[in-house]
């Protein structure tokens, strides 16, 4: 069964990406009209906004919502166009800018640890990385229970040198690669599990956060780079590694991931639109002592 339903879903999956830019969205315009009207987890999204924005007036919720369903509608073809687009492709649409101390790093072969969000593209960004530095970037993931979905997924994010490696063997993998020039990505603002969080207020509540990307970096003593990925304007991002952290031994419990979630806040609440509000990030609740 589920070689059929892949076998019937993948050539719509490659005609999308085949398809020339302003062809690709004008096809997001109708799968935003399809998601909008139909409402895709839209209790979900207004509860999310709502919660994180309670300073704001109904219309003004409803014009974010709008707004993001919107940049979801493209985020998907986008993400679909990943199978196709080509480095130059890449060079002009989600621009990498790099910084002398990152030049730095790469020159005496120091590995680092890589935060970001579900902000902006963060598909194109995980490419973009990869092509512009000689950064190995490993990124973990889970494995989805269709293994042909599951394989398709893995081509489509692995084209460019980008390595993809199971969560649950991420430290492993960190280990054996260890004497290279590593970059390990951790999108890091998933709902985590509430007995093992670090609990903080994020856009206006009581939040989990994983401590794993923390933890990885105090142990392996890997500079923590905070990774935005801006959308500019429509079809258009710009990729900006920050550094949070160069000695991550020399800092204190949680604040490497405290410092994370705030600087992952600031650029929500510059562009809210281009969070995933759809997630359910705050599934889960404090368990109090």
């Amino acid at each position: 069964m589920q070689a059929v339903v892949f076998y019937f879903v993948y050539p719509i999956i490659y005609l999308i990406a085949s398809l020339p830019f302003w062809a690709l969205y004008k096809f997001s315009d109708l799968l935003f009209f399809v998601v909008w009207k139909f409402g895709y987890r839209k209790k979900v999204v207004f509860a999310n906004l709502i919660n994180s924005f309670p300073e704001k007036s109904s219309n003004e919720i409803e014009f974010i919502a709008k707004e993001y369903y919107r940049f979801l509608a493209d985020l998907t073809v986008e993400t679909l166009k990943t199978m196709k687009m080509t480095k130059q492709e890449y060079a002009e649409r989600c621009v990498f800018h790099p910084t002398d101390w990152l030049l730095k790093y790469q020159q005496e072969q120091q590995s680092l640890v890589i935060v970001l969000g579900h902000y902006g593209n963060w598909e194109w960004g995980g490419p973009s990385f990869s092509i512009n530095t000689r950064f190995k970037l490993v990124v973990p993931y889970m494995h989805l229970a269709n293994q042909h979905f599951n394989a398709m997924i893995v081509n489509m994010r692995t084209r460019f040198g980008v390595e993809l490696v199971k969560v649950d063997r991420i430290t492993r993998q960190m280990i054996a690669n260890k004497d290279k020039l590593t970059a390990t990505a951790f999108i890091a603002d998933q709902a985590a599990w509430a007995h093992t969080a670090y609990w903080t207020n994020f856009l206006n509540q009581q939040t989990p956060v994983f401590m794993g990307p923390e933890k990885l970096a105090v142990k392996f003593n890997y500079p923590v780079v905070y990774m935005s990925v801006k959308r500019i304007k429509r079809g258009f991002y710009e990729v900006l590694p920050e550094l949070l952290f160069a000695h991550p031994q020399l800092t204190t419990e949680t604040e490497i991931s405290e410092a994370f979630t705030k600087r992952l806040e600031q650029d929500i609440l510059k562009n809210p639109a281009t969070w995933l509000w759809s997630h359910k990030r705050w599934k889960h609740k404090k368990i109090e002592q």
